[in-house]
């Protein structure tokens, strides 16, 4: 508020709503960058601020739950997760590791695949799942694993440009070209820029941008087995398995990719003498595993093996919404000393216990009748309900973050069938995107590839909070001329230069904010800009827009800019600086990409 005399009295002025929009955005912006405050919180307060300010109408308020963008994205989250318990996105990562390649050539492959992966699911559920993959690499042929964690991570990032589901911002540029043009972007209006971007950029993170990156010795080299946590565990043949003719030994391949030993064989009761290599597998027998907990779910998965108490769950190893978790055995526990046989985890809570870690060390007894230790690590599995209710009654303590979904390998053709349809019922203009997405999600509860309880669990709630509060921010922002503003300031700085330098630098501020701010928020605020720039210019406002989702998504200068870069920081041993060496030279390479490709697809 600014006090002016006015009559011989002392009145005050109350500043403009341009004004307050922008005092609102400039604390946003601080808090976001600043990192202490969750984001969507941030987001929400300052929503709450902006009404009570008068700023967006209160009927208004919640008006960005409502929005389709905020929708997508949250069918996409679901949609992704589906696609992985189902197994359908590991037929293709599994032929991906070769400890034998050269890095490039490893990058190159890992990296293809990942931007694949990020075109169709969410880039976050991409990294996830091939980062493990990665490492696994890394830790067999004995390099760091910094050397291409975050190639793999701005992979995953640049595939995401290139349709419409593959990344927010795009969701986003979408919903916005509907509310100020009418019409939405199609699912494959941003393949001609997207995949432009991605080749050149897949190509750079692979031949270029990992020698960029620092070599530290002795930092994210590899994940040590204790670190790991290496369970010995006993996977059950059933009928399925057991054709009379496999021997142990033939399981041999499948372990070794999976880094898995075989230590032997279960029958009757007893186990055979050595590592019983030449003993063909009947019914009844148990494999005797050691590995970490996704190789041993993979190897269960793929050699057709089940487990005790599968007949507790409909359909075994491929019931819906089976978990492994860890937990770890503390002085006092009520599993301490005793057995799981005998505490009759199994019949009384319907959670097997499937393997046990102690140190490294390699057991004879049966994991069953293994007396219990404080300071050993469980290996349960069952559904997450379950789990949760026996950690409590054991008095073990779960490890955070340590969960593995078991996948559902049987139904992966069912889940590309239905996730293609969606597509191209969207593609095709029969359906709406919106619809498309919510039938597939519908047939994936159908099928039990996402139970209940993971449909709300996929969906990232702090992502949607921050877009439903900011929605109604931005239209505040731009109903305050807030964006004509910015506009009209970028269209006086480039007075004279072609109408092209204005995109670039829409695209240069855009890139700048999103290396700092939440890749949504970035997007929220350039649009408008952009439409107000094409206003100005008496250009293609499609060429702005396009422009905008293309630098929304190019986060590589920090680790903060998005999650992908966040979840690599600590395995890949990188320090905030780390980023830009291989990021800059990224972003003026999507930059020089992008540009003409905008002006040739969206002339303006």
């Amino acid at each position: 508020m600014v006090a002016v005399l006015h009559g011989g009295r002392l009145a005050v002025a109350m500043p403009s709503d341009q004004t307050l929009i922008f005092l609102i955005f400039a604390a946003v912006f601080g808090l976001l960058i600043h990192g202490r405050v969750r984001y969507d919180l941030v987001a929400f307060a300052a929503l709450v601020v902006a009404t009570a300010l008068g700023l967006v109408p209160v009927d208004g308020m919640f008006s960005g739950f409502a929005h389709p963008a905020v929708a997508i994205i949250a069918l996409v989250l679901i949609v992704s997760r589906g696609l992985m318990n189902s197994g359908a996105v590991e037929l293709l990562a599994a032929h991906l590791i070769d400890s034998d390649r050269p890095v490039p050539l490893h990058i190159a492959a890992m990296a293809t695949v990942g931007a694949a992966l990020s075109a169709v699911i969410n880039n976050v559920a991409a990294l996830s799942l091939l980062m493990p993959l990665d490492m696994e690499a890394a830790r067999k042929a004995k390099r760091a694993a910094g050397q291409t964690l975050m190639p793999l991570s701005f992979a995953t990032i640049l595939g995401g440009m290139v349709t419409l589901i593959g990344t927010p911002p795009n969701i986003v540029i979408a919903g916005y070209r509907q509310d100020a043009l009418g019409a939405p972007f199609g699912m494959l209006d941003f393949v001609p820029v997207g995949l432009a971007v991605s080749v050149a950029g897949v190509a750079f993170v692979a031949l270029v941008g990992w020698r960029l990156l620092p070599r530290r010795e002795g930092v994210g080299v590899f994940v040590s087995e204790a670190a790991q946590g290496r369970y010995t565990a006993e996977l059950r043949v059933g009928e399925k398995a057991a054709d009379g003719e496999t021997m142990v030994s033939e399981l041999y391949p499948l372990a070794d990719e999976l880094d898995l030993n075989i230590l032997g064989l279960v029958r009757s009761g007893r186990r055979r003498p050595g590592f019983a290599a030449r003993e063909p597998i009947r019914p009844g027998d148990f494999i005797v595993v050691e590995g970490d907990p996704k190789a041993i779910e993979t190897f269960m998965g793929q050699a057709a093996l089940d487990f005790v108490g599968s007949e507790n769950h409909k359909g075994g190893v491929a019931s819906e919404s089976l978990t492994l978790a860890e937990a770890i055995v503390p002085e006092g526990a009520r599993i301490a000393g005793r057995t799981a046989r005998s505490l009759r985890l199994l019949y009384g809570h319907s959670v097997t216990l499937l393997g046990v870690a102690r140190n490294g060390q390699r057991f004879h007894d049966r994991v069953r009748l293994l007396t219990i230790r404080p300071g050993d690590v469980l290996l349960l599995l069952g559904t997450p309900e379950r789990i949760a209710a026996a950690t409590s009654w054991l008095g073990v303590l779960p490890l955070e973050g340590r969960k593995t979904a078991v996948v559902q390998r049987s139904k992966a053709g069912f889940a590309l069938g239905i996730f293609g349809l969606a597509i191209l019922l969207a593609v095709a203009g029969v359906a709406p995107l919106l619809l498309a997405l919510a039938g597939c999600v519908v047939a994936y509860a159908a099928l039990g590839l996402v139970g209940g309880r993971e449909v709300y669990e996929a969906v990232e709630w702090k992502v949607i909070v921050l877009l439903a509060s900011l929605i109604p921010l931005a239209d505040a922002f731009e109903r305050s001329g807030g964006a004509e503003l910015i506009a009209g300031s970028i269209v006086g700085f480039t007075g004279g230069w072609p109408a092209w330098s204005t995109l670039a630098v829409l695209m240069v501020v855009t890139m700048t904010l999103s290396d700092f701010l939440n890749n949504v928020a970035t997007t929220l605020i350039a649009a408008p800009i952009g439409v107000g720039l094409a206003q100005a210019t008496g250009t293609n406002p499609d060429a702005f827009l396009m422009g905008v989702a293309v630098a929304a998504s190019c986060a590589f200068l920090t680790p903060i800019g998005h999650k992908n870069n966040t979840i690599i920081l600590g395995p890949g041993g990188y320090r905030f600086g780390d980023y830009w060496r291989m990021g800059l030279p990224l972003e003026l390479l999507v930059l020089a990409v992008a540009l003409p490709v905008i002006l040739v697809v969206w002339p303006l």
